[in-house]
Order: C-alpha cells, then sequence, then structure tokens
C-alpha cells in the first residue's frame, strides 16, 4: 500500500503526512477557545486609531526634546543683541578668553540688565553652542511667547486707528521676518500673523534683526493661516495680498485708510493660491524696468510705508 510500503523511495517523509500526527489531540479543541476581550482600537496595531496615538505620542515626545532656549553665539550677535535689549537669561564667558571692547560691552550690558554672567570652560561652551565659532562668547535666549491670533484685534481695537495687521505667507528666513517686525512696528501696526507650517519663527536672528520691535509688538501664530485671513474678513477687515501681477498698483491704493491686513509672500514663488484666494485685492508695487522683485522685508516695509503715510493725511483732512 503506498505510503506504508517498506520499499525504498516508498516511504512517506517524517511530518509531510496530512491530517492530524501524533500528539495532535486537542488541538482543535484550543483553536476554538477565545483569545479574551477585543482590545481597544488605540492598543490595535494597524488600526487607524492606533496610527494616530503613536503619531500623537512622537509629536509630543518630539516637543519635549526640542530645546527651551537659544544659544547666540559669537562677539558680534552677543553685542548686538544685549544692544537690541532681546530677553536673556545668561552670558557665557569662556574661562582665558582674549578680552576686547566688544566682550568687556558685553559684561557691562549683562551686569546692568541683571543677566547673570557665568563663565565656563571652551569645551563647555562648544558643546553649549554646538561647535559654532562662539569667539568665546555666548548668550542664552528665551523661547518667544506667541501672542493668540484673537490679541492682534484686540489691540488694534484698543486704539483710535483702524486695525493694521501684517501676515507673512512663507516667509522662511529670520531675518526678513526680524526686518518685516522692524517695519510693521515703525509704521503703526497692531501686530504680526505668522502661519505654524513653512515660516520662520522668532529666533535670536530674527530679535537682532528686529532691533528688539519683536517685544513691542504682538506675534501671533495662525494654525490655518487662510482660514485665520476669512476669519478678520469676517470682522470686517480688508484683505490684500503683495503680489507682482496685482489686481492694482501701490498709487491707487484707497483701501489703506480701511482696516486691513497686509499679506507678505516670500519672495520666490509670491502668495500662496489659497492665500491669495483669500485676499479682497493684489498690489503690486512700481518699479524701475529690469528689475523683477523685491526682497520681502523691503516690499512690506514699501506698503506699510504708504499706508501710514495716506493714513496721516486722511487725519489732517
Amino acid at each position: 500500500m503506498a505510503g506504508n510500503s517498506k520499499r525504498q523511495g516508498a516511504m512517506r517523509k517524517p511530518g509531510s503526512k496530512k491530517g492530524p500526527v501524533v500528539g495532535s489531540g486537542g488541538q482543535r479543541r484550543k483553536g476554538l477557545e477565545g483569545k479574551g476581550p477585543t482590545p481597544k482600537a488605540e492598543e490595535r496595531p494597524g488600526h487607524h486609531a492606533y496610527r494616530k496615538s503613536n503619531a500623537a505620542a512622537k509629536r509630543e515626545q518630539r516637543s519635549k526634546d526640542k530645546p527651551t532656549s537659544e544659544l547666540v553665539a559669537g562677539r558680534n550677535p552677543v553685542v548686538e543683541c544685549l544692544r537690541a535689549q532681546i530677553p536673556a537669561t545668561a552670558l557665557y564667558v569662556a574661562i582665558g578668553i582674549d578680552t576686547d571692547d566688544r566682550v568687556a560691552d558685553a559684561v557691562r550690558m549683562a551686569a546692568d540688565r541683571g543677566i547673570s554672567v557665568l563663565e565656563v570652560s571652551r569645551p563647555e561652551l562648544d558643546r553649549l553652542t554646538g561647535m559654532a565659532m562662539h569667539q568665546g562668547l555666548g548668550l542664552q535666549v528665551p523661547p518667544f511667547e506667541y501672542a493668540h491670533p484673537d490679541d492682534l484685534l484686540e489691540a488694534a481695537r484698543s486704539t483710535d486707528e483702524p486695525p493694521l495687521i501684517v501676515a507673512l505667507d512663507g516667509v522662511t528666513d529670520p531675518r526678513n521676518l526680524g526686518a518685516v517686525i522692524r517695519s510693521a512696528a515703525a509704521f503703526g501696526a497692531n501686530g504680526v500673523l505668522l502661519p505654524q507650517r513653512r515660516s520662520a519663527g522668532i529666533t535670536a536672528v530674527a530679535w537682532r534683526t528686529s532691533a528688539g520691535t519683536a517685544a513691542k509688538i504682538p506675534v501671533a501664530i495662525a494654525t490655518n493661516l487662510t482660514r485665520e485671513l476669512r476669519a478678520l474678513a469676517s470682522q470686517g477687515l480688508m484683505i490684500i495680498g503683495l503680489d507682482a501681477d496685482g489686481s492694482m498698483e501701490l498709487d491707487d491704493l484707497h483701501l489703506a485708510t480701511s482696516p486691513l491686513v497686509v499679506v507678505v509672500g516670500s519672495e520666490g514663488r509670491g502668495l500662496s493660491r489659497l492665500v491669495k484666494e483669500a485676499c479682497d485685492a493684489t498690489i503690486s508695487i512700481p518699479m524701475s524696468a529690469g528689475v523683477e522683485s523685491l526682497n520681502a522685508s523691503v516690499a512690506a516695509g514699501v506698503v506699510l510705508a504708504e499706508v501710514a503715510r495716506r493714513r496721516r493725511a486722511a487725519g489732517r483732512v
């Protein structure tokens, strides 16, 4: 009988027989036993709730891993930050540093403002600055405290002037951000609005470029810039965007005396499509032939200066 013959080549290989084998009794019964209560959705790998929970945990961990402060490195940057009255918590000075006027000025200004002056070894300062070219000086700057978007409109309504808010769309250079904040403060804006993604934040570089004005004007972050612009429009503000192919030129900006939001796009791509669709009008700046565009911060300064001029003129009428 096939499979039972003792002839060579007629034997089945061990373990190849179909069906139950020796010692398999009870396996079918075990297969019918339950596996306990169904785990929660958040505990079941592959479930969308499990993936969502894991993603939230990773975001929380990343936020915990972020440094709570920033260290400005280098003699000139440190002195500039101190002169600009940028908030700081400590000045690190390397032991045995070659003292010059910048070091003396930094120590004096820090002491006058009650900022701790700490002597550390050069290897320790290397570690603190991430091996940056610190030249023996490092300034610890605390994280910036952003306002809520609603605070901008509340600040505007506390004045006698029509609201003026500056919004940035895709400006990723902190130097441009700092320069825009400085222009916004100089020409009477009530605040600056930044998108949560694809935007520069208030770092030490932005602080320094703003010449300390970031402490004098509220800067808020919008989770969704387009939605926030539409919310401001529903509150009666006109939304105008800077665009090389604008629907009107700056000379025709009769909306300047109205409650206004000026939206500045990035120098490279300008305004994003959704933000442009949220604008009531787009403004172009007349320029000489052969010049394609202006730096984002320069363009913002030009428009804000024109808005301030028209408002002063309207106040004299």
